[in-house]
């Protein structure tokens, strides 16, 4: 059977994912997405695997249809990543901007966990479990959190070890004192906004003097901050001798000018 030619067809956007691209060409073309699929021969549930990887005789045939060619249909998937970065690249939509979204877009980086602002329009990314009305998060942590964010993608692009360590172990002593459990990464893809600023804050709050910051914390929050320590530091004993040497320093510290009021 010869595959026809769809009436209409869209051009894709630059940094757009091939299911957002999917889901607009079915709309101008006045159908669902699964009757755009059926049409052009492919059986999928969710056009999001298509985002990742796709087979060659599958690209042909959405190109056809689309009247376009299969390599620019190609470059709406997701290329090769590290192991880093394909960790911190949502497998499915959690996040996008509200203003581009209205206009039928996905784009590839609301996928990734460091994504704060749309990169079209600069509107800041929303969570798409967001209750309305829901917790409200304070200027000077969303500006912490976008900071979290820039660190988190240099430390992906520069593919460095050290500082992508660095980041996650903020993200563990967040998720401690935050009381979520789970990956990593899935607190920075989390559904709760809250948890996800929360935890790119720590990124940025990590970059200077992480050490000390810890001990701030274990200091003023005891029980759980003690916890997120354990958590964060557990298989670096003599790190976590650190911030307990730096706990007890602040500690006397403290205690010093009281004593001084009581002579």
């Amino acid at each position: 059977m010869t595959l026809r030619p769809l009436p209409k067809t869209v051009a894709p956007v630059p940094d757009e994912l091939l299911s957002g691209w999917l889901i607009r060409l079915a709309t101008i073309n006045y159908c669902e997405v699964d009757e755009l699929m059926a049409h052009i021969g492919i059986s999928v549930r969710h056009p999001a695997t298509f985002d990742f990887e796709v087979d060659m005789a599958t690209l042909e045939k959405i190109a056809i249809a689309a009247r376009l060619d299969p390599k620019t249909v190609g470059s709406l998937v997701f290329p090769p990543m590290s192991q880093a970065e394909a960790l911190l690249t949502a497998q499915f939509p959690f996040q996008s901007c509200p203003d581009c979204s209205r206009q039928g877009l996905a784009l590839r980086h609301w996928r990734r966990a460091w994504a704060f602002d749309c990169q079209i329009c600069g509107t800041r990314l929303v969570s798409i479990f967001a209750i309305p009305h829901g917790e409200l998060a304070s200027e000077k942590l969303l500006h912490r959190a976008r900071r979290g964010a820039g660190h988190l993608e240099l430390a992906i692009a520069s593919n460095s070890a050290a500082h992508l360590r660095r980041a996650m172990r903020a993200v563990t002593f967040a998720m401690a004192l935050k009381t979520v459990r789970g990956d990593k990464a899935f607190a920075l893809q989390h559904p709760r906004p809250g948890v996800r600023i929360f935890c790119l804050a720590a990124i940025a709050a990590a970059q200077a003097h992480p050490l000390i910051k810890a001990a701030m914390f274990s200091r003023s929050i005891d029980g759980f901050a003690r916890a997120a320590l354990l958590r964060t530091y557990g298989k670096e004993p003599r790190l976590l001798a650190a911030v307990d040497q730096i706990v007890k320093r602040n500690l006397r510290s403290a205690l010093l000018p009281e004593a001084e009021s009581h002579i």
